[in-house]
């Protein structure tokens, strides 16, 4: 295996995001069991690591791996089906019967790996999934070499992967809860694979299922991966319905959910108290700007959340409403709306997207001692960018090109515990090809059958 030997990366440009707004020239990264052992100048590295392999980016830069804290991969086979639409009608009329019809393991499967490819081939080394048949996704994760938080879903209707027509919400949620403890138990054998309880969102679990949930994630002891706060709608729908009328976060943070583990995605919709509560707990928020933008759904105020000291990552959600899982594309829109949400062309600047895509993601999934950064001890996960061509020039700063004027076709190499990925382009452990007749047949059954309803 190529990650057993000493590996010399060596590129024009380092970003290794800690410390944060720093851009290292002509230095090297040394990798030596899938670990990063030492980040210092060409020159030495050279001669300190003569017999090692090298590999030599002239007009790259390495940084680390993106990490895209929400997805739902294997949605990847429903990219496009149905746009332009609000919400609730793009769901119930396009998304869940395509998914009621298709989804099973060999759909997940196919999917997942599909979204993988297109991940590696972006700089993404590490993904937060949220999807059914979490099983089979991790099994795929695992193959292709790649990293992955892979949600147990607990949702409170039942679907071709756990759950019964004729139960009612709180028991379909125990079928999930018992379905992810025998995943959680795979996945023990699986290096790069752990997992997160992942409820779809308060109104799919209702609060009872939310509280189950909890004592699962506590139990086991890991992330808690949760819709929240997505839309308006949502929030007043939720107040209305307690006796207490609160909103979502009101609810999470009176039966303990709003802690250190808490992944909570898209938050839309947050009040200066809310910001306050999150900030205090030490909760994650994942942004997914271009999704938000899509779906209508409103902005999240990432500036203020930074300001409050809330630790923020970057996610694409499904391609369904994206429509990739492009993760420059994703950091340069966070960046370009946050700055508009705020009316202040001062806040988000570069290095602060380049820092949430990697290091704010890691931490959200608790993976922040393992990847996210380019510092010894770490992971290396590690993506290599050219800034050679002529949409690069003339380069005045390495951090803010990436973030406003680079975009995934410019990843050349790609690393995941130090075993190369994609290398010049090409995937070394997916076989594109392949997988590219695999999403066209899918795409003929998927849009058959969505014509037919119409």
């Amino acid at each position: 295996r190529d990650s057993d030997m000493v590996q010399v990366l060596s590129a024009k440009w380092v970003i290794p995001v800690e410390p944060e707004n720093v851009v290292l020239e002509d230095h090297s990264v040394v990798v030596e069991n899938g670990k990063i052992v030492e980040v210092l100048p060409t020159a030495e590295a050279n001669t300190k690591y003569a017999s090692a392999s090298k590999w030599m980016g002239e007009d790259s830069v390495l940084l680390p791996g993106f990490v895209n804290a929400h997805t739902h991969a294997s949605m990847t086979l429903l990219r496009g089906l149905a746009d332009d639409l609000p919400l609730m009608p793009w769901l119930t009329q396009h998304i869940w019967p395509a998914e009621g019809k298709f989804v099973d393991p060999k759909f997940v499967e196919e999917g997942t790996k599909i979204a993988m490819a297109e991940m590696i081939k972006g700089g993404t080394t590490t993904f937060n999934d949220m999807y059914f048949f979490p099983n089979v996704a991790g099994k795929a994760v695992n193959e292709a070499g790649m990293r992955a938080v892979i949600g147990l879903i607990t949702i409170g209707f039942p679907s071709a992967y756990a759950g019964k027509p004729d139960l009612d919400m709180n028991a379909n949620v125990k079928e999930y809860l018992n379905k992810g403890r025998e995943v959680n138990a795979e996945f023990q054998a699986y290096p790069l694979v752990t997992c997160a309880v992942a409820p779809h969102a308060p109104y799919t679990c209702g609060e009872e299922g939310l509280k189950l949930a909890k004592e699962f994630a506590d139990e086991i002891g890991v992330p808690f991966h949760i819709h929240l706060q997505e839309t308006a709608g949502e929030c007043e729908d939720w107040s209305k319905a307690q006796a207490q009328a609160e909103r979502p976060i009101a609810t999470l943070n009176r039966i303990g959910l709003v802690n250190e583990r808490l992944i909570a995605v898209h938050v839309t919709q947050a009040t200066d108290e809310e910001i306050k509560i999150l900030a205090a707990a030490g909760a994650s928020v994942v942004h997914c700007p271009e999704s938000n933008m899509k779906l209508a759904s409103g902005t999240c105020r990432v500036a203020d959340m930074l300001a409050a000291g809330i630790n923020v990552g970057i996610g694409t959600d499904g391609c369904s409403s994206n429509n990739d899982l492009d993760m420059f594309s994703e950091m340069r829109t966070a960046s370009f709306l946050g700055k508009l949400t705020a009316m202040n062309p001062e806040v988000m600047a570069a290095p602060k997207s380049i820092h949430m895509a990697t290091m704010g993601s890691a931490k959200a999934l608790g993976l922040d001692n393992k990847v996210g950064s380019l510092v010894p001890g770490k992971d290396a996960d590690i993506q290599a960018v050219s800034l050679g061509g002529i949409e690069s020039l003339p380069l005045y700063n390495c951090a803010s090109h990436l973030v406003y004027c680079t975009g995934r076709h410019q990843v050349t190499d790609v690393w995941v515990a130090g075993k190369q990925l994609l290398k010049e382009r090409k995937l070394t452990t997916l076989d594109e090809t392949a997988l590219m007749a695999t999403a066209r047949e899918w795409g003929i059954k998927i849009k058959e059958n969505d014509q037919k309803k119409e």
